[in-house]
């Protein structure tokens, strides 16, 4: 693939992210009116959106918080939630490695479900391109900045977003969307059934682990798989009679 320049890469990294921020502002306002319906001023509420940005963990956080629980059973559950942007992370680090380190730390800090779905492709593309990285900031800061402005709608109109739309539901929708294209090989259907059948199982289980426990699960399903792979017949085996 021929050498594109930053601003070519960054604004093919909005464009790409911009169809999913369809599912991902619905998100953002639900949350925003949960955390202050919760009982988060809206200084607290927004912050959390720029802290941890990261929206399971934010409504987990919330609704702890709001239930008075322990300081570091909070952290710590976000820290479980999150802990999926680790394997996000060991993916993307091939692609990113040759940068400087302020790089990586904003790529890290940026680094979401979403923009990872998108980066990760344009990176299979071009590789280790010398402005790739641009394409993988410009889609990830999209994302940031519908993040910070839906969520401040959904804190400062708080219950004027009524229930029966149902705000939530764009999510899931939006993870479908970005996972049926990348289902192309044995691995990833895998990982996809194995993490899908778990997380239907454990909707339901505390501390981030209805997260955690289904990637993890779905990890180990695709390795599996890929390490199985087909079985090869020696050129020389005898033909069966």
């Amino acid at each position: 693939m021929p050498p594109s320049s930053r601003s070519s890469e960054f604004a093919a990294g909005v464009r790409a992210q911009l169809p999913l921020l369809l599912g991902v502002t619905p998100f953002g306002l639900a949350y925003g009116a949960y955390a202050v319906d919760a009982g988060l001023s809206t200084g607290l509420a927004q912050a959390m959106s720029v802290v941890v940005f990261g929206g399971a963990s934010q409504f987990v956080g919330a609704r702890q918080m709001a239930g008075d629980v322990p300081g570091i059973v909070i952290v710590l559950t976000t820290l479980l939630v999150n802990s999926r942007h680790m394997l996000y992370s060991a993916s993307m680090a091939p692609f990113v490695e040759h940068l400087d380190r302020r790089w990586r730390w904003l790529l890290a800090y940026l680094l979401t479900d979403e923009a990872y779905a998108t980066a990760v492709v344009r990176y299979r593309q071009a590789g280790q391109a010398a402005n790739a990285h641009w394409f993988f900031f410009g889609t990830a800061l999209a994302l940031w900045v519908d993040w910070q402005i839906a969520t401040a709608f959904g804190v400062f109109l708080g219950k004027a977003v009524p229930e029966e739309w149902s705000l939530g539901f764009a999510l899931p929708l939006t993870f479908i969307a970005i996972v049926i294209p990348v289902l192309r090989d044995r691995p990833a259907v895998a990982a996809a059934a194995v993490a899908g059948v778990i997380a239907t199982i454990g909707f339901r289980w505390d501390y981030g682990t209805n997260v955690l426990v289904p990637a993890l699960a779905g990890l180990a399903a695709a390795m599996l798989v890929a390490t199985l792979g087909p079985v090869r017949v020696p050129d020389d085996a005898p033909e069966a009679t």
